[in-house]
């Protein structure tokens, strides 16, 4: 009996049917950009004023409301309450605890106009307005990343990758319209959770839905082009983010285009390689002809049944354990799950590190975007000629030395920061794109997606470990961490 790859070398390997769906997920893979990065953007600094002691002594004694609390001891308040530098950064010099002050304007009795007052930096650390860590969010959502990888790739083999990936794209964008709306900062936590939970894995379903429409020889071509579309959300991601500065605009504007995809109901059938591995073969045979009828060609009378392409014996319903039965899977399992955590952390901390470390981020962000493009190109020309072993090595030794030599250029050599720091983007991004490629490759039909899932939950626990790594170490040097990320990616 033939196979899928068979009867796709008769009706088309990447003809119409095969073209327009790739669209279609294409759209899918660009939309995953501002949950997986857009913590550059949708990071906010509450309003907040220094901590000056004695304040909440002399507010609670003299009955204060918050508002005259803030209009009497905050230097640089507009009418309007507005925030300023100076009422962020600067404190007035004076002792709080004296007993001579009045409830009334208290600082009267000092000066005959507060603008007359001495102003000296913060002291005593800060007080927020409002409760929030950028640093929260986005483990937040690397938290539900991991859950969702690990518990929605079991679920879409065994119950398919379409009906999962419609739920999918529904929740991320409910949860993403209730995000823009949130009434505090506790439940933008509980749907930034949500919206977690289920992109990564509908980004990821639909990574493997294209690759098992295609033949066997497109299938790492659209592969790799699939994430060039990540790549193309990100330089749009930009421009929606300057116009729209603001984060719950910006928040809802990139998150309504995600209804549309739920028409992928009507526009994107079950994968025929699923089904088959699922022994509904009917059905398969049915989604092929669909497939050689869009493409104009039609099933040959002899290719009327089916077999699963690969070696799956009775497997059926995939399992855990069938990730580390043989020592061979378990080999891949380890290493694809090491390699998946490096190239997260290396990822998504040079985009955060960007953030920190001054300059147009807007521009930074699409420059930065715009070196990815040549990671795929490179792919495709060397993994047939050389294999995946040494571009994937080599993308990670240029990654781990450009983060080194930046430590070391002086900041009067903009254009050779900007070229190395380039560099390194395109290495970390090549070698990302190739973890990728390769763990789709390295798994059977039946545990494909959950495997793929359950390695890539590896980035997310990196994730998770990111923004504090970047924040904190930042604290303490600036290029702290670039020295971290350059030791760990020689190791890959």
């Amino acid at each position: 009996m033939p196979t899928v790859d068979d009867i796709l070398e008769h009706i088309g390997e990447f003809h119409l049917f095969q073209k327009q769906t790739f669209f279609l997920l294409a759209l899918l893979s660009g939309a995953f950009t501002p949950i997986y990065v857009g913590i550059v953007f949708l990071g906010f600094t509450p309003n907040h004023h220094c901590r000056s002691p004695g304040v909440a002594e002399l507010s609670q004694r003299c009955g204060w409301s918050l508002a005259e609390e803030l209009n009497y001891t905050v230097p640089g308040l507009g009418s309007s309450g507005e925030a300023s530098f100076l009422s962020q950064c600067m404190q007035y010099e004076v002792d709080w605890n004296q007993s001579n002050l009045d409830c009334v304007d208290p600082l009267s009795s000092l000066a005959a106009n507060k603008s007359h007052l001495s102003l000296s930096p913060c002291q005593h650390g800060w007080v927020y307005d409002t409760p929030g860590s950028s640093i929260v969010t986005e483990s937040v959502v690397n938290v539900g990343f991991f859950i969702g990888a690990v518990g929605i790739g079991y679920l879409a083999d065994r119950f398919g990758r379409k009906f999962c990936l419609l739920v999918t794209i529904l929740i991320n964008a409910t949860s993403g319209v209730l995000m823009a709306v949130s009434p505090n900062y506790a439940w933008m936590l509980v749907f930034r959770l949500l919206q977690g939970l289920v992109s990564k894995a509908g980004w990821l379903i639909g990574y493997i839905l294209i690759t098992e429409f295609v033949g066997l020889g497109y299938r790492r071509t659209v592969g790799i082009f699939y994430q060039v579309a990540f790549t193309v959300g990100l330089l749009i991601l930009a421009g929606v983010a300057y116009a729209l500065p603001y984060w719950r605009w910006l928040q809802l504007t990139v998150t309504l285009p995600n209804f549309f995809f739920l028409l992928y109901f009507w526009c994107i059938p079950e994968s025929p390689r699923w089904l088959i591995s699922q022994n509904k073969n009917a059905k398969a045979m049915k989604i092929m002809k669909y497939i050689a009828k869009k493409n104009g060609k039609s099933v040959p009378t002899s290719f009327q049944c089916l077999r699963e392409d690969e070696d799956a014996g009775e497997k059926l319903n995939p399992s855990f354990l069938d990730l580390v039965r043989t020592p061979q899977i378990r080999k891949h399992t380890l290493i694809m799950m090491y390699n998946w955590f490096t190239s997260s952390v290396l990822y998504q901390g040079l985009i955060m590190y960007m953030g920190l470390a001054g300059g147009n981020i807007y521009l930074d962000f699409f420059y930065s975007a715009l070196v990815e493009f040549p990671s795929a190109f490179i792919i495709i020309l060397t993994i047939d000629r050389v294999g995946r072993r040494y571009p994937w090595a080599a993308s990670n030794m240029v990654a781990g030395a450009a983060c080194l030599a930046l430590v070391f250029i002086p900041d009067g050599l903009q254009w050779l920061k900007i070229t190395v720091a380039c560099l390194g983007r395109m290495g970390i991004t090549m070698a990302y794109e190739m973890v990728c490629l390769v763990n789709a490759e390295l798994y059977p039909t039946y545990i494909r997606n959950l495997g793929v899932l359950v390695c890539s939950s590896m980035c997310d626990i990196g994730g998770i470990i990111t923004p504090f790594l970047v924040y904190r170490l930042t604290d303490i040097w600036l290029e702290f961490p670039l020295v971290v990320f350059g030791e760990k990616s020689p190791q890959v």
